[in-house]
């Protein structure tokens, strides 16, 4: 699987997960929110095993900007509010960031 859709995947399965824990803690949701929350965050730790990459660090710095996006992205999509020209500024700085530690050429 291409390491932008095992980012995907697992920023997805990150935000599940958090936002099940966020539920329970800041909007009086069941403690049953916290079984599927942990379960995604058990996946979210798996998927990123899943990217080749030489170092641990270096796969987890270029999935940041991949999660930014996909938090505006939960954030408008989910919670109703849409992101706003410094969201997106912000968001374009990290898929930069993101593609300059992915694809530039590592020593090692």
């Amino acid at each position: 699987m291409p390491s932008i859709l095992v980012y995907i995947a697992a920023a997805l399965a990150e935000i599940a997960g958090c936002f099940a824990f966020w539920a329970w803690l800041r909007m009086d949701k069941s403690m049953l929110w916290l079984i599927p929350g942990t379960g995604s965050l058990l996946l979210f730790a798996w998927l990123l095993t899943l990217v080749d990459a030489a170092a641990a660090g270096r796969a987890y710095a270029a999935y940041g900007g991949v999660y930014i996006s996909s938090a505006l992205l939960w954030l408008w999509l989910v919670e109703g509010v849409r992101p706003d020209r410094w969201d997106m500024a912000g968001v374009t700085l990290s898929l930069v960031g993101a593609g300059i530690i992915l694809f530039g050429p590592h020593r090692a």
